[in-house]
């Protein structure tokens, strides 16, 4: 069975809801920055679901070639309807179609999935006969589906299809308290047979407070690496890659203070009201947009009486 480590709140809520969702059989879309773990959730909804003993298959769309996308997914067929290649979908009955960068498919083969989504059926290549299988399909993105169907680059109705359950992925910087765990997990699992690498408070607190662009794929990048590099070793924030030192992160945010002096807490209010405004009253979206984890923003809303 696929574990899931983290103990943040955004995280908790999600894995808490993983089991209902595994039984149903409804569409989900997982949605969240690359690095973020969406597969890890796919595969966890698989093992948890009634369909558990037949396959799942996953699909890059974004790695197919355009003119091969529909072949791939739907298979092809002869004048007489006889199958002749098998698509994905097909080869799937009785188990799951995992859709990975699911904005990617072209508008044209949008309108095939939408059709397989809502009636369980599909035409092959060669062929106007339509074939049914019994397959769930799980869809994930790191783009932003809602700006792509207003750019007209993904039809509405397959995204609302597709969204029947939607789960969004904090990014790591925005449960920064599962960090240390993290590292702990993955520094033992690649050092193997060697010492495991340990880190100092300081290096740690350097990591918890480092952006993580990458997500979870960085950090696990990060500990295949040390844990090559520093067998058994105590390490400090001077062995961690110059971007993730506090002095490097200082540098990067240069403010100029105005001769006239600033009133900090209200430029931290204004700040902190602003982000929530743009996110829509959204904690985690909110702290992000902050550069802070969302416990962090929690404390300083406590901290100027500002409701949820």
């Amino acid at each position: 069975m696929t574990t899931i480590l983290g103990q943040s709140p955004d995280l908790t809520h999600i894995l808490r809801t993983l089991p209902m969702i595994a039984l149903s059989d409804a569409s989900v879309l997982i949605s969240g920055e690359t690095g973020t773990g969406k597969e890890l959730i796919a595969l966890s909804l698989h093992e948890q679901s009634r369909r558990r003993d037949n396959a799942l298959i996953t699909i890059n769309c974004a790695a197919l070639p355009t003119e091969d996308v529909e072949l791939d997914l739907f298979g092809r067929s002869n004048e007489h309807g006889e199958v002749t290649f098998r698509g994905r979908l097909l080869a799937a009955e009785g188990g799951t179609v995992f859709l990975d960068e699911v904005d990617a498919l072209p508008l044209s083969v949008q309108a095939k999935v939408l059709r397989f989504l809502e009636a369980g059926e599909c035409q092959l290549q060669g062929s106007h006969r339509l074939h049914v299988a019994d397959v769930r399909i799980l869809a994930a993105t790191s783009a932003d589906l809602p700006a792509e169907v207003k750019a007209g680059r993904f039809r509405a109705d397959l995204f609302y299809r597709l969204q029947v359950v939607p789960i969004e992925l904090p990014a790591l910087r925005d449960r920064s308290e599962d960090i240390p765990l993290l590292m702990k997990h993955y520094l033992k699992e690649f050092a193997g047979n060697n010492a495991v690498v340990r880190l100092s408070r300081e290096a740690e607190q350097s990591l918890v407070h480092y952006r993580w662009p990458g997500n979870i794929r960085e950090l696990q990048n990060l500990c295949q690496r040390l844990a090559l590099l520093h067998v058994g070793e105590l390490l400090q924030p001077a062995d961690l890659p110059r971007e993730m030192c506090p002095e490097v992160a200082i540098e990067q945010h240069q403010f100029v203070l105005p001769a006239s002096g600033i009133d900090l807490a209200k430029v931290e209010l204004d700040l902190i009201e602003q982000a929530l405004d743009m996110a829509a009253g959204n904690r985690s979206k909110a702290a992000r947009l902050l550069g802070i984890s969302r416990d962090t923003l929690l404390y300083r809303m406590q901290k100027y009486n500002l409701s949820p």
